[in-house]
This record gives C-alpha cells, sequence and structure tokens, in this order.
C-alpha cells in the first residue's frame, strides 16, 4: 500500500459531489498533503471555489473516516492511485469528469500503447461469440490492452477469452473491492490478477447499485482509446458507453446485426446515428486504427537546447504521453494553472507544444 493512501481514501470521501472544484483545489495547493493543510481562506481566492462549498469540505472528519478501510486495503493489496500517479490511467486524465482516486488489484499495465474496450449484451447470442472469438484471437500479439465490465454476456466471454490468447485484460468494477458482482465470475476475476486485474473508484463496502454502473461506463469509455460494440438491445450499458466514448472523441465501432434480432438493434442504431463506425471482422478494427502494423514509425522529436529547466520539465511531462490535460501537467509539476497556462502558450508560440481540444496539450513534431 502506498504512503498516500490515507489522504487518497479521504479524498474519495469527500469527492462523492464536486469533483472538479476538488481537482481545482488541489491543482492550486500542489499536492494533496498541502490540500489537507490548506487554510479555508486561500481556498477563497481561488476562482470558482464557493463559500458554500469550502464549509461542507470536511476534511478532518475525512481523514478519520479513512481509517476504517486502511485495514482492509492494506491486508487485500489494494493499490489506491491518485491522478499523479504514473500508473493511474493517462488516457482518462482527459476526460473532465474522470475519478479524483482509483482503486486497483492485478498485474497490469494500465497505460498500454493501445487499449481497447470490448462490450456488449449481457445475452450473449451465438453470433455474439462468434465474433468476439474472431475478434479477440486476432488482437493476439498485437499489444493490445483489452478492457470490459465483468458482466454477464459478452462482458465476461471477452475477459475469458483474453485469457485463453494470454492478453493482458482488466475489469472496471461498479463496486468495492471487498466483494464482486456477480459473484459467479470470482473465479475468472482471480484469474485475471495474473495479466489484468480489476479497478473501480468505489471504496470498499460499496454495494454493486444501479446507480453505480454508469460511473463505471464513463471510466471504461475514458480510459481507452475505442469501443467496440460486439451485441446490443435497443437500451442498456453498452450504448451509454458507446455514447460517452464518442463524447470523449474516442473512436466507436460497432458489428452490425439482422434487423430482426433484438440484440443488434442497438448496434444497428448506433451505426445510423453516425455514433459508431461499422466493422466486420477484426482486420476492420486494425486498420482504421493503424494497428495492423507490425511496428509504426514515429517521427523523431525535435531538440531545443534553449529551453529553460522549467520549459524542459514541461516538456518532458508532456513528452511521456500522446497528449495531456493541463490539469494533469499541474498535478505532475506542482505548478498552479494560472501560471503553466502562461508558460504553455510561450512553448506553444515557440513551436514547442502543440495545443489541442479541451486544454489538451502534445509536443510539437517538426
Amino acid at each position: 500500500m502506498n504512503g498516500n493512501c490515507h489522504h487518497h481514501v479521504a479524498l474519495s470521501l469527500l469527492g462523492i459531489g464536486g469533483k472538479k472544484k476538488l481537482r481545482r483545489i488541489i491543482n492550486e495547493a500542489g499536492d494533496i498533503e498541502t490540500f489537507f493543510k490548506m487554510s479555508k481562506q486561500k481556498m477563497k481566492l481561488i476562482p470558482g471555489v464557493g463559500d458554500k462549498f469550502i464549509v461542507q469540505l470536511n476534511r478532518d472528519q475525512a481523514l478519520m473516516d479513512a481509517e476504517r478501510y486502511l485495514p482492509f486495503i492494506e491486508r487485500s493489496g489494494i493499490q489506491s492511485l491518485y491522478m499523479d500517479d504514473p500508473n493511474y490511467p493517462s488516457r482518462l486524465l482527459q476526460c473532465e469528469d474522470a475519478p479524483l482516486v482509483l482503486y486497483s488489484k492485478g498485474q497490469m499495465n494500465v497505460n498500454q500503447e493501445k487499449t481497447v474496450a470490448i462490450i456488449g449484451t449481457r445475452y450473449a447470442t451465438d453470433y455474439g461469440k462468434q465474433i468476439c472469438n474472431e475478434l479477440i484471437e486476432n488482437l493476439k500479439d498485437k499489444g493490445i490492452l483489452v478492457v470490459s465490465g465483468l458482466a454477464y454476456g459478452i462482458d465476461i466471454y471477452a475477459h475469458q477469452k483474453c485469457m485463453e490468447q494470454d492478453i493482458q485484460t482488466i475489469a472496471v468494477l461498479g463496486h468495492g473491492l471487498d466483494r464482486l458482482y456477480p459473484s459467479l465470475h470470482q473465479p475468472i476475476a482471480e484469474k485475471m490478477l495474473l495479466n489484468g486485474g480489476l479497478i473501480t473508484e468505489f471504496l470498499p463496502g460499496t454495494k454493486p447499485d444501479r446507480e453505480n454502473f454508469p460511473m463505471r461506463n464513463r471510466i471504461v469509455a475514458g480510459m481507452c482509446d475505442a469501443t467496440i460494440v460486439i451485441e446490443s438491445g435497443e437500451k442498456g450499458g453498452s450504448l451509454i458507453t458507446a455514447e460517452l466514448a464518442n463524447d470523449y472523441a474516442r473512436d466507436v465501432f460497432a458489428y452490425p446485426g439482422s434487423v430482426f434480432q433484438p440484440f443488434s438493434k442497438g448496434c444497428n442504431e448506433l451505426i445510423k446515428k453516425d455514433v459508431a463506425r461499422v466493422i466486420t471482422c477484426a482486420a476492420d478494427f486494425l486498420k482504421w486504427m493503424n494497428w495492423d502494423k507490425q511496428a509504426s514509425v514515429i517521427k523523431p522529436l525535435l531538440l531545443f537546447p534553449e529551453l529553460s529547466p522549467l520549459e524542459q520539465s514541461v516538456f518532458d511531462v508532456i513528452k511521456s504521453t500522446q497528449s495531456m490535460h493541463i490539469d494533469q501537467l499541474s498535478i505532475q509539476l506542482k505548478m498552479p494553472v494560472h501560471q503553466l497556462s502562461g508558460l504553455l502558450l510561450q512553448m506553444e508560440l515557440s513551436n514547442i507544444v502543440l495545443s489541442l481540444p479541451g486544454d489538451n496539450y502534445s509536443v510539437f513534431r517538426g
């Protein structure tokens, strides 16, 4: 268990509501420990943080309440991940509603170069299973991480097929890590811990209540480059995940099916609404994502010997990922957002970094 786990749990207890405001305050504080010591007077100076929110922010009580979770977390080998942890899913940081803290178990690399969500109906048909077989068999040896939700149907079938093909697979849960829902999938989940694992934003003791699963779905969508829907009815969690992925500007794919089959209606509708691109085999998906090549040729980064030490720090952090949100930069560099914005503007004008939509930045490639 990492040394900041106590603060992480306390932050989870505070972050039930107002995650964006908490994120803003912590960015200004510089780190979590400083946030828990920060005076209310300093908080009031932060734009967008009102008196009512500050009064409701009972940090001392959260720290006391957090203590009861720590023995179980330590005993169970659960890892807590705040946004500045290198093992926190970097793609998720690009989403404004990303969880402040995640909890995980297993042997996983959530920041693999290629990550895809494979999801679908709880009532998988032979047609859906056949699709899943062909898809996952052709993802083998491509260095792709597969994410799903451990639910009945397509989800659990995808996890099983990944284990058969020695593909790392992660399940995002809608409850705490002190239980498993559905319990029937416990043996599969335990095997996944050896090459993948389990992730959740919920503290131990959280039950698999209905309202938790849309929150789970946003993590599935946000931590992946792409989402593939294999089968879905007219309503369901798969469609919610696909819509969320589309909102996050991620690639969404769906397999078409018969207009007379109930569990093809959702996929057909996603395609018709232009939320998802139609695919009929793994080759379609790999080609569209440009993952069908053995090795991609990346243009070397230009060197900027004239960078100041501060600019070099910013450059090095952004270079470590495809793109990074300004809030995450602020967290990693322990620099207030308002100060960082001016520095990024100077670096952009000098063609050192590139500004992307949604306050994201990447390095400039000449």
